[in-house]
């Protein structure tokens, strides 16, 4: 610790008053000046919270080499108009504009000062949905088209504003924040601990596992509670079969943009005894349920882990064999290869994570960065790709999905021997927490904090997609429209993880 940061572990609880206080020119230095690097530092959250008449923003940059997190704080009035920190660090922007949005923060030199969600305790209510100032550009040769925010598939909703010159796009604007779910708020206003892990299961419903452990973990180091090996290892399992199920569906749908049928119906199979086996061992097949705070309620059991090797014995042959084919076939490659790139500097400067992040060559994966449950002792290396492409991309799930099944077959081999469980203590006074968990997309971070009672007096979730929309938007350009479909299928990113 120094006197501009504290620097704390994932999962660690500090007290809220150790987080330095700057003044806000030197608390805009310290931050952008972490980032001097943006290949091993990357911000994992920038929010405000009301703090009587001002606004505490909290700052967390990650150190993915050091594997800690740097914390620090500034007050500042709403009213204030403020040099921002976008300027300096692109990757700030939507930190930036959701303060702007929430608390009427304004910022002397933000470039593109928007909403991101409107939620319903907007500062600005005449701000709405339907007045949003997309982009435009004058111009007799160029063209706008506009996708949803109603989609002619099974889609949440979000609106996609392309200009076009004929088939190429130009510029793709995202516009988000249909849904006004208030989850955020609701996490406050529930008082049982029950309640509140149900809301933190549905955050994405694609990511059950991931957004539940993020939320256990914030609660156990809350209550200064130690998980046992039994809690840990169910949870780096599911996460496993998480991202095993997922991938697999990814492929079965870019096979489907593509018009493979093969290949669509092969992985769309290979995906279902993998959710089979979730319902099998907790009873849904997206593994509600399954997490909980300081306990493990399904015990691995000796039969589930025999089960689970027949799953993946069974599954393994053909999604290899599957994979072969998909490779080796040069219409697929056609569509795959060269498109939607993201470069290296691009998603270095959005501060990209996950997927998004390591097919263009940044090494961002909390399992070796900030490794939390068995992680440590897996000994995780991330699968990296250099390409950024929608062939990296389907390259990087088919490399994730193998790396996920030695996983398992090593955690199966050996189960953890019981041991007794203390229970939850009441949640510590006045605290500070943050948790990071790599789901199956990418970075999830909550950060929670305690008021004088130890209740929750605030919550704050990112999910990875709200790094990784502009990483899609930038993917386009210079691409035909028609390729629109598999550059968005190959990110595979959350609607309602992004609008909270």
């Amino acid at each position: 610790m120094n006197m501009q940061t504290i620097t704390i572990k994932n999962n660690q609880s500090v007290p809220l008053a150790s987080i330095p206080e700057l003044g806000y020119g030197q608390f805009m230095e310290v931050n952008t000046d972490l980032l001097a690097d943006t290949l091993d530092r990357h911000c994992v959250n920038y929010y405000g919270v009301v703090n009587g008449k001002h606004l505490m923003l909290i700052c967390c940059i990650a150190d993915d080499i050091k594997h800690v997190i740097h914390l620090s704080s500034c007050n500042v009035l709403p009213t204030e108009v403020l040099p921002s920190f976008t300027a300096r660090h692109l990757c700030f922007e939507k930190f930036e504009r959701e303060i702007h949005e929430n608390f009427g923060l304004n910022y002397s030199d933000h470039p593109w000062l928007k909403p991101v969600r409107y939620p319903f305790d907007r500062a600005d209510k005449q701000s709405t949905i339907a007045n949003y100032p997309f982009y435009s550009i004058n111009s007799e040769e160029l063209h706008e088209v506009g996708v949803g925010p109603i989609h002619a598939g099974v889609i949440e909703p979000g609106h996609f504003r392309f200009i076009c010159n004929g088939e190429q796009i130009l510029h793709l604007e995202i516009q988000l924040g249909y849904q006004h779910r208030g989850l955020e708020k609701l996490l406050l206003e529930k008082p049982d601990l029950s309640q509140q892990v149900t809301l933190a299961e549905n955050i994405a419903g694609d990511t059950a596992v991931g957004h539940t452990t993020a939320f256990a973990q914030i609660w156990e180091s809350l209550c200064g509670f130690q998980t046992t090996r039994e809690i840990d290892y169910s949870r780096t399992i599911a996460l496993e079969l998480e991202r095993i199920a997922i991938h697999t569906g990814d492929l079965s749908a870019l096979c489907t943009d593509i018009a493979y049928q093969l290949g669509s119906s092969v992985f769309g199979r290979l995906r279902t005894p993998i959710i089979n086996f979730m319902q099998e061992w907790c009873g849904n097949r997206l593994s509600k349920g399954l997490i909980r705070p300081g306990s493990d309620r399904f015990p691995f059991t000796p039969a589930l882990a025999d089960r689970l090797s027949q799953v993946l014995d069974s599954y393994e042959g053909d999604f290899v064999e599957m994979n072969a084919q998909l490779f080796s076939l040069p219409s697929a490659l056609s569509r795959f290869e060269r498109t939607g790139v993201v470069s290296q500097e691009d998603a270095a400067a959005i501060g990209a994570v996950g997927m998004a992040a390591r097919t263009s060559g940044v090494i961002r994966d909390i399992r070796a960065s900030h490794p939390h449950s068995l992680y440590p002792e897996l000994q995780h290396e991330a699968t990296v790709k250099r390409h950024g492409d929608v062939y990296s991309r389907v390259q990087l799930r088919k490399n994730e999905v193998m790396q996920s099944i030695g996983y398992l077959r090593k955690l199966i081999a050996e189960l953890p021997a019981k041991h007794e469980t203390s229970e939850l203590s009441s949640p510590g006074e006045n605290l500070f927490t943050l948790s990071l968990v790599e789901g199956w997309r990418g970075e999830i971070c909550h950060c929670a904090i305690t008021g004088t009672k130890g209740e929750l007096i605030h919550y704050k979730i990112k999910d990875p997609s709200f790094h990784n929309w502009m990483a899609l938007a930038l993917s386009v350009r210079n691409n035909e429209i028609s390729d629109f479909p598999i550059c968005n299928k190959s990110f595979n990113l959350s609607y309602c993880g992004h609008d909270l």
